[in-house]
């Protein structure tokens, strides 16, 4: 468990650092609107953060909220759960796993990090279609990332890594984020199926924590990836723009 969440801080304390020198700089003035301006528009969604973890539940707290459909929870769900950075991410895990010699029933060497590899990804998918799919559509809650957007970096820090217990609902209120963690509960106890070695109750709590982390991470990177990309983009493009000879 430490090594795991040493891994989980590791990929948190970079994108914090990037943020809070991202959310320093000035942001550049947008150019005047063409219609009210008193009407917030959502921007281009950005399909992918840091150019790879997949972006599709992500919306902008500013804009007026409208509710979402079952199918298109169930949209949402699948393509967080089949799109290639996800294979990536299970393949992350595996490998740590592997060193940890987790499951040792598993074996090592190739074999051993094909069944880790086998387990690490439906960690995720199951646990994807539980949280964003299946339990949003019974329970009437959104699954959605609402982002923040503006306020200090420890405000937006925080807010991020508590929206798993904070969600908003169907009809637009907030309440405690059952989906996400009954969701991964039960993808958790599916778990158990699969993982021979693993089926206490401290291991259930400690691969329950696993699923709750990661989730948390993403939605610090998603609060703060546009900050970031702006920062990047506008330096490349100051980069163009200096003297010419």
């Amino acid at each position: 468990m430490p090594t795991r969440a040493a891994l989980v801080f590791a990929l948190l304390l970079p994108a914090s650092a990037a943020a809070q020198q991202a959310a320093a700089q000035p942001s550049p003035t947008p150019p005047p609107a063409a219609s009210d301006p008193a009407a917030p528009v959502a921007p281009a969604e950005d399909k992918r953060v840091f150019g790879v973890l997949p972006n599709y539940r992500t919306a902008e707290s500013a804009v007026p909220f409208a509710p979402i459909t079952p199918k298109q929870k169930m949209t949402i769900a699948a393509k967080d759960s089949f799109d290639w950075p996800l294979f990536l991410t299970g393949a992350a895990f595996a490998g740590l796993y592997q060193i940890e010699d987790q499951n040792p029933s598993f074996g090592e060497g190739l074999k051993g990090y094909a069944k880790r590899y086998g387990t690490a990804y439906g960690d995720q998918m199951i646990g994807n279609m539980m949280t964003e799919g299946l339990w949003p559509i019974l329970l009437k809650e959104d699954p959605r990332y609402f982002r923040l957007g503006t306020g200090t970096v420890p405000r937006r820090l925080w807010y991020a890594a508590t929206r798993i217990f904070v969600t908003r609902t169907d009809a637009g209120g907030t309440r405690f984020n059952f989906s996400e963690v009954i969701g991964n509960s039960v993808a958790t106890a599916i778990s158990n199926a699969y993982y021979p070695d693993t089926r206490d109750v401290r291991d259930n709590v400690e691969k329950l924590a696993i699923q709750l982390g990661t989730d948390s991470f993403s939605q610090v990177a998603k609060e703060f990836w546009p900050d970031i990309k702006r920062k990047l983009f506008h330096r490349g493009r100051s980069g163009q723009d200096g003297p010419q000879q």
